[in-house]
């Protein structure tokens, strides 16, 4: 049987995050805790407006059926999840939070990190990126310089993209990513590809609507540069449609549903041949730990949400070079503030 105790905090990021979609200052997050017989596992879902996903509704939903899954019987984290997704079939973010913290209690009741469970090897976690919002091109170059990487995710969705990517180019020569979070049109994105192939630009994250699948086909039919899905890949039945049109998926936790059915997701990519991301929404580092022990089996990183935030809610996790390593301590290997669940926010 579990005890279960949730908070929502509002964590400030160093900068204005500012996407095609918007601009926040705060990244508001749920973190869960699910104790059994004394062991504890953690879980974060972080709020994202384009979701529908607020924290009202995430409180709503689990008081409503807190006391199924308290009384849930816990073996293992797969059927934990199965029981999770028929409970809360509309919230997959609450589901992921969940899930994610128990494949934390389920490592520490084995005694094993999470990666050592799936048999992954950490020698081959890639890099991650550091995330350049949109903004003047001075500060954009500012934030670059203030934090020397050796790849960048540099987000798009102004009528200024070209002569802003052009610039950075001038003034590094780490790899570039850039993601539009579906602010071009087919138009634009076709008249930008042989700029950013002359930029020498890694991939493209999710140029279009996501609902345009053919246009995404098209583009990547005539540029070498990997076409990555992000918007039009949400959870497991979109791996394969996003395989006939894109050159890679970017799967993320929380709207995928937690640990569960990335595993899948990933697996299924691999079939299909696709290139696969790990992508973050800016969770601290109690989800980007769950990140840390996945990232083996991945051929991109962005799990920079520890780095762009000023706060954390847990330590645990490292950054060597940009190479996120996760703690050899049992499941997700975190150590939560002990002010966490606090009521003074």
């Amino acid at each position: 049987m579990f005890v279960i105790k949730y908070c929502i905090k509002e964590l400030r990021f160093e900068y204005p995050f500012t996407i095609s979609k918007g601009t926040k200052t705060h990244q508001p997050t749920f973190i869960v805790e699910l104790s059994w017989r004394g062991i504890c596992g953690y879980g974060e879902a972080p709020m994202i407006d384009y979701y529908g996903v607020t924290a009202d509704r995430m409180v709503k939903d689990i008081e409503a059926k807190r006391k199924f899954v308290e009384n849930f019987s816990f073996t293992e984290p797969k059927r934990f999840w199965h029981f999770l997704h028929h409970l809360f079939p509309d919230n997959p973010f609450l589901v992921s939070a969940l899930d994610m913290a128990g494949w934390d209690l389920y490592g520490k009741i084995r005694n094993k990190p999470l990666y050592q469970i799936w048999g992954f090897d950490l020698t081959k976690s890639p890099k991650t990126d550091y995330t350049i919002g949109i903004g003047s091109l001075d500060h954009m170059i500012l934030k670059i310089r203030e934090h020397p990487a050796p790849i960048y995710k540099i987000k798009v969705g102004t009528n200024e993209d070209l002569e802003i990517l052009c610039s950075i180019r001038e003034h590094t020569d780490s790899i570039l990513r850039i993601d539009a979070n579906a602010g071009w049109t087919y138009e634009q994105a076709l008249s930008y590809i042989p700029t950013l192939e002359k930029l020498e630009v890694e991939l493209i994250e999710q140029p279009l609507e996501k609902e345009n699948i053919q246009g995404h086909k098209s583009l990547s039919e005539k540029t070498k540069i990997p076409i990555i899905a992000d918007e039009s890949c949400v959870s497991q039945k979109d791996v394969l449609i996003c395989a006939n049109a894109f050159d890679g998926i970017n799967i993320k936790l929380t709207k995928a549903s937690g640990i569960t059915p990335v595993l899948e997701m990933i697996k299924n990519a691999r079939k299909e041949n696709l290139k696969i991301m790990l992508g973050c929404m800016n969770e601290s580092s109690i989800g980007t730990a769950a990140i840390a022990h996945l990232s083996p089996e991945v051929d991109y990183i962005d799990a920079d949400g520890p780095l762009l935030l000023t706060e954390d809610l847990a330590s645990g996790i490292k950054y060597k070079d940009y190479t996120l390593i996760p703690s050899q301590e049992p499941g997700l290997g975190i150590k939560v503030n002990e002010d966490l669940f606090s009521v003074k926010d």
